[in-house]
């Protein structure tokens, strides 16, 4: 299986990349919803006396599939949450820098010319 994702230059800014991200978040959220209703109604409608062999294994396997594909969800989750403080962080550095900066400004324009 390919991966088709694509592939970020280190430049790439963290909010783009939470986009990218919530938007995986998203289709795997929905795959995982997709899988589980599948899943039920295959359980529904397969006779507990068919659902031996290959059928009861194909029906692990899901149960198995479902687990998998809902602990991404949860850990995607988590990492956009910690995208989310780190880009908000990131945010209140870059307002403190810009004031120090024209603090610093500010005081130079007091000083007298070395001239």
């Amino acid at each position: 299986m390919s991966n088709n994702l694509p592939v970020f230059p280190p430049a790439t800014s963290l909010e783009r990349v939470l986009d990218h991200n919530e938007a995986i978040e998203e289709a795997v959220a929905h795959s995982a919803a997709e899988l589980c209703l599948i899943h039920a109604v295959l359980k529904q409608e397969v006779p507990d006396e068919v659902q031996t062999g290959e059928v009861a294994l194909a029906l692990q396997k899901a149960d198995a599939l479902e687990s998998k594909i809902q602990t991404s969800a949860e850990g995607l989750a988590r990492v956009n949450d910690v995208l989310r403080q780190e880009i908000g962080e990131r945010i209140l550095l870059e307002r403190e820098l810009t004031a120090t900066q024209a603090a610093l400004a500010d005081a130079k324009s007091l000083l007298p010319d070395a001239d």
